[in-house]
């Protein structure tokens, strides 16, 4: 599993569910897990086996032909029928969690542009906390991971009001953007052209923790009046003529992606290790915040754009 991307899916509880423990090995002539021996009856000591296969054998016998052919017709149970984590069950999760989002969205279209602007902020702050106890609550809550994406919902929706006012057409723009480079980002994984390879993902890191620096810095400067310009350094420093925020947003968004990318290493090595199935809702919970964060970031560099014609 890609180790330093989505936290949500570093946690010791996903990756604990993704790494199947140890057999342990019991000695030679001795009984794994204290078990009865293959053919034991129960009360029978050890040496005391039944002929099972002779059993067998007479239950066979005693079956008709059609229950026979019916009960070697019988499909082997898929991961579905023995409670494991599946890509459906994980596709299903997603789109609940992005239709949630979708409608708290929404919600902030009938209101009016203060109330849309109190709501972004009410979205950002609880999802914010809701994000935190969904990382690290040992069980994935449905609820919780629903109610985070409604106030994302919000979050998203009062921003790309007041973005969508200043800059008309952003917001469709954003939209588009957003499932254009998630689809690019599944296809590249899908052809295994995209991998998270070690050395990738010290990369990432590297510039994951610079980004992270900069966005404190930038906020801090705003924050304190610093800078005076709406997105802080990221219009108010130019290189070459051209904004600081259009390369750092263009950087933001190849790591978004590539984020997308360990997200879906992480729910295959989930699925292929037959993760219990209520994990799929932690992978849902992890692909959310991803798209979200790729949103923030396409929205925000299309805004840069359109403020500097």
């Amino acid at each position: 599993m890609a180790l330093g991307g989505n936290p949500i899916f570093n946690g010791k509880n996903f990756r604990g569910a993704t790494q199947a423990p140890p057999v342990p090995q019991a000695q030679y002539g001795q009984n794994q897990y204290g078990q009865r021996q293959f053919g034991q009856a129960p009360g029978r000591a050890p040496g005391q086996v039944i002929d099972a296969q002779s059993g067998w054998m007479s239950q066979q016998q005693n079956m008709s032909h059609e229950q026979l052919q019916q009960m070697y017709n019988q499909p082997a149970a898929g991961p579905a029928d023995t409670g494991r984590m599946t890509f459906d069950d994980v596709i299903v999760k997603t789109a609940a969690c992005l239709g949630v989002l979708m409608a708290g969205a929404a919600v902030t279209l009938f209101v009016s542009l203060s109330l849309a602007s109190v709501l972004m902020i009410v979205g950002a702050l609880g999802g914010f906390v809701l994000a935190l106890v969904n990382t690290f609550k040992k069980q994935p809550s449905a609820a919780l991971i629903l109610a985070y994406a409604g106030l994302e919902g919000l979050f998203l929706g009062g921003l790309t009001r007041i973005l969508d006012g200043m800059y008309p057409g952003v917001g469709l723009q954003a939209v588009i953007g957003t499932l254009s480079v998630f689809a690019v980002t599944l296809l590249l994984f899908k052809s295994g052209k995209v991998r998270a390879t070690p050395k990738a993902m010290r990369f990432f890191m590297i510039a994951t923790i610079g980004y992270a620096v900069f966005a404190l810095i930038n906020m801090v400067m705003m924050w304190t009046g610093a800078v005076d310009s709406p997105f802080g350094l990221r219009t108010s420093v130019e290189i070459f003529g051209i904004p600081l925020g259009v390369f750092i947003g263009l950087l933001a968004i190849g790591l978004a992606a590539f984020s997308l990318i360990m997200d879906f290493t992480s729910i295959e090595a989930g699925v292929r290790s037959g993760a219990p199935q209520r994990f799929s809702w932690t992978a849902a919970f992890g692909l959310t915040v991803t798209l979200v964060w790729l949103y923030v970031e396409i929205i925000r560099l299309l805004a840069i754009l359109r403020g500097d014609d």
